[in-house]
């Protein structure tokens, strides 16, 4: 006599666990909306916030809120050099064109290279400052020597040697900024680096074969990450300024139209001599608001990822 197999019952359907790449986008999203509840608890953050946001929402919609021909000589609609009117509400250049037109147009070339020369700027630092952190020893003692030798130079003195001796272009502008205002970054990264190193996770991290890139971009360079989101929104500021002051001494691109390059143009056409102060005050006008705007956001994050800094709310 045999006996049947009964076959088995089926288990009954729970509950999926997440896989490992929901649980960090749970994670992000959760770290995410912690800082956004943090920052806007910041009154200061809020207001230089808005102000980018107004500014940035004037860049991209530049083409169609004054048009292409903005720039253009040989088209001006007014003549040269009128007082603010209904017509031109911030009176016209030497040419004839309108400055608020040349106003708004000047913000898409500021803000890019704004951005750009900190993003180049901070990318150098963050990867001098790592590597001169994990490795130590001579490696260190070299790089941090250059990156000394950068500090004590003056900025916009190497800035301008760049441009000089490069063509003239928006490209020279980032370029000489971002390799002339990197060490203050390294030196920042590189104490951070040091510290994350020293935690017991990273010595585990290399017990079990963890490398030297492994050690750098999956635990070091996470770490170190909101330092560098604070220095990136400080260093957009200074690098606007460096911009202007660098299209103000006639070493930017004379092919496109930016807020230093108004207050150039401004110079050359004797606005401060002659008294036309509608020349010269709106572009450095909206220079100082975006350099304390971005300012504002720059220490409100900075306030938020170490809270022992505080900021002013």
């Amino acid at each position: 006599m045999t006996l049947e197999k009964t076959p088995p019952l089926p288990a009954a359907p729970g509950p999926s666990l997440p896989s490992a790449a929901a649980l960090a986008r749970a994670r992000r999203r959760a770290s995410v909306a912690r800082f956004w509840r943090q920052y806007r608890t910041h009154r200061s953050g809020l207001l230089g916030l808005t102000a980018l946001a107004l500014i940035a929402l004037m860049a991209l919609l530049a083409p169609l809120l004054v048009g292409d021909d903005v720039q253009s000589v040989t088209h001006a609609p007014g003549t040269a050099l009128e007082s603010p009117s209904g017509q031109f509400p911030l009176g016209t250049d030497q040419f004839g064109r309108s400055l608020l037109g040349l106003l708004v147009w000047g913000s898409r070339i500021s803000l890019t290279v704004g951005l750009l020369a900190a993003a180049l700027s901070v990318a150098i630092g963050t990867l001098v400052g790592i590597i001169a952190g994990h490795y130590g020893r001579w490696y260190s003692t070299v790089i941090m020597r250059i990156t000394d030798w950068f500090l004590v130079m003056p900025t916009l003195v190497l800035a301008i040697v760049l441009a000089t001796v490069m063509s003239r272009s928006i490209w020279t502008i980032v370029v000489a900024i971002g390799v002339t205002s990197w060490p203050t970054t390294a030196r920042l990264v590189r104490a951070q680096t040091i510290a994350i190193e020293s935690r017991p996770y990273i010595e585990r991290a290399r017990a079990l074969g963890g490398g030297h890139r492994h050690v750098m971009t999956r635990h070091v360079l996470p770490n170190v990450m909101p330092l560098v989101l604070a220095q990136t929104t400080l260093g957009i500021s200074s690098a606007i300024l460096t911009e202007a002051t660098l299209a103000f001494l006639g070493l930017g691109d004379p092919t496109v139209v930016s807020w230093g390059g108004l207050l150039q143009d401004a110079r050359e056409a004797g606005a401060v001599s002659s008294g036309h102060w509608w020349y010269l005050a709106p572009p450095g006008i909206a220079i100082a608001c975006v350099a304390l705007a971005f300012t504002l956001c720059g220490r409100t994050v900075e306030a938020v990822l170490n809270p022992k800094l505080g900021a002013p709310r």
